[in-house]
């Protein structure tokens, strides 16, 4: 047999030569040959040598370890999103007085001059224009930051390494290992997870990883999880580690996705998407020095600001249905009022209230209005002074603080149910769009939706249920 193969490789090697020429070929073997010489001098061990190891195979060692491997990771997580979360305060500030201030202002001032109807100034200003400011100047600095940061360790060969240690867990779980790169490329946006999916072959498996891809923290949901980690987590510490407390419980939030992703994989691959896991030979890229000026462009050109762009397409109908059902009364009462009356039991019973329900409602387009949704909403049916009807404000954290607590009865419960609701809610409808598209099944759609959404009311139920029991509600 060894014969025959010999054999055919020296035919194959003549027929080459053949076709394209002897130098080319002499070259091409002389680059394989050298290649094959670098590999065999860095892989093989020669009788009576001692093995000598680089720096990159050390710092695989230590990477993928089972020992390190996830407690660097979760190191790595924490400084970033503290980075981030101690970085975008000012500029956010910055860009929400400029946007919901002054400009706000102007807008009003030329709205008055050509003599426009309340009503639609009201409607374009205070609903639609307002909710694109406030996407734009809460999402921009942090995406500003995180995407650059997060893009820095993609390309220094990161990100790759962390697969290479959530491979085993996803096989375990009875998924494709792949499906710990999607999960990845899901916390940037979900929809962007959701069709990186394709790199997937087998169809149950990719199922899988569609279905899942929500317990991806997306960007959307960043900054509901930042302010929530910010002034109810952080502010249970000594001042001094009040960002380290707040970053840890936005990485704790970001593990338990990983862990209902898992959780959930293995519940679909042992029921309705039965079979065998298959295998796959991941590739792990050598270590690069970082790029800054590539960083810079893919971070916030391909990434942060079509995300952002995105976002506040999505954001301007939902800020028109807020102004709507806030300014439309039935009975002397706001649409709202009467939503969030029907809706207040069920929140109550599940440690949150009928305002954060409703705001998950209107805000289905954009994520990233959950928060002035719920402050415009509290402030109007407490009636307070701050209120305007339907119009998004900006505040400080502080000022947050106060009407979350004061006029909407908020307790450090109703922020750790937020922040878990977060995680486990339905998808925006832009995912939703594009897991129809990459299925083209209603079935499966629906379920991608409403999954999550049952595992979400569950687990906010359990923890108030045990709040209760242990009387810390």
């Amino acid at each position: 047999m060894a014969e025959v193969n010999t054999q055919r490789l020296l035919e194959t090697a003549e027929r080459l030569r053949a076709e394209i020429g002897t130098e080319l070929h002499d070259r091409l073997s002389e680059a394989i040959y050298a290649d094959a010489a670098r590999i065999a001098e860095r892989a093989v061990v020669r009788a009576g040598e001692e093995r000598r190891l680089s720096w990159d195979i050390l710092l695989d060692r230590l990477l993928t370890s089972r020992a390190f491997g996830f407690p660097i990771m979760l190191l790595l997580l924490t400084a970033t999103f503290w980075i981030t979360i101690a970085g975008a305060n000012v500029p956010s500030a910055l860009l929400g007085q400029l946007t919901q201030v002054t400009l706000y202002g102007w807008l009003h001032q030329a709205a008055n001059a050509v003599n426009a109807p309340w009503w639609l100034s009201g409607l374009l200003i205070d609903g639609v224009y307002l909710a694109m400011a406030w996407v734009f100047s809460v999402m921009l600095p942090p995406m500003a930051i995180f995407f650059p940061l997060f893009t820095l360790l993609e390309d220094f060969g990161y990100l790759p390494r962390v697969a290479f240690n959530l491979d085993r867990l996803f096989k375990r779980a009875g998924a494709h290992g792949k499906q710990s790169l999607t999960m990845m490329m899901g916390w940037g946006c979900n929809a962007a997870g959701v069709v990186s999916t394709r790199i997937i072959d087998s169809p149950r498996e990719r199922l899988i990883a569609i279905l899942t891809n929500n317990f991806s923290i997306c960007n959307g949901r960043w900054p509901t999880l930042i302010l929530m980690g910010t002034i109810f987590i952080g502010a249970t510490a000594p001042p001094a580690l009040a960002s380290f407390y707040a970053a840890a419980s936005v990485v704790t939030v970001a593990v338990l996705g990983i862990v209902f992703t898992l959780l959930v994989s293995a519940f679909l691959s042992r029921t309705w998407l039965r079979g065998e896991a298959s295998h796959f030979s991941l590739e792990l890229p050598p270590y690069r020095p970082p790029r800054i000026l590539q960083t810079l462009y893919t971070s916030l050109i391909d990434r942060t600001l079509i995300v952002l762009k995105r976002a506040m397409i999505m954001a301007a109908p939902a800020g028109a249905v807020i102004w709507l059902i806030s300014n439309v009364t039935i009975g002397g009462t706001s649409v709202a009022g009467h939503l969030v009356a029907l809706l207040n039991p069920i929140g109550l019973l599940i440690g949150l209230n009928g305002v954060i329900l409703l705001a998950y409602i209107v805000a289905i387009p954009a994520n990233e209005i959950i928060i002035p949704t719920i402050l415009m909403l509290t402030l109007n049916l407490a009636r307070s002074s701050l209120a305007q009807q339907g119009v998004m404000l900006e505040m400080e954290d502080g000022q947050i603080y106060e009407v979350l607590t004061r006029h909407g009865g908020w307790t450090l419960l109703t922020a750790v149910n937020l922040m878990l609701f977060s995680l486990l809610h339905n998808p925006c409808s832009t995912t939703l769009l594009t897991i129809w598209q990459e299925t083209r099944s209603r079935r499966w759609t629906a379920v991608a939706a409403l999954l999550p959404l049952t595992i979400g009311f569950g687990a906010t139920l359990l923890t108030a249920t045990i709040a209760r029991l242990m009387g810390w509600a």
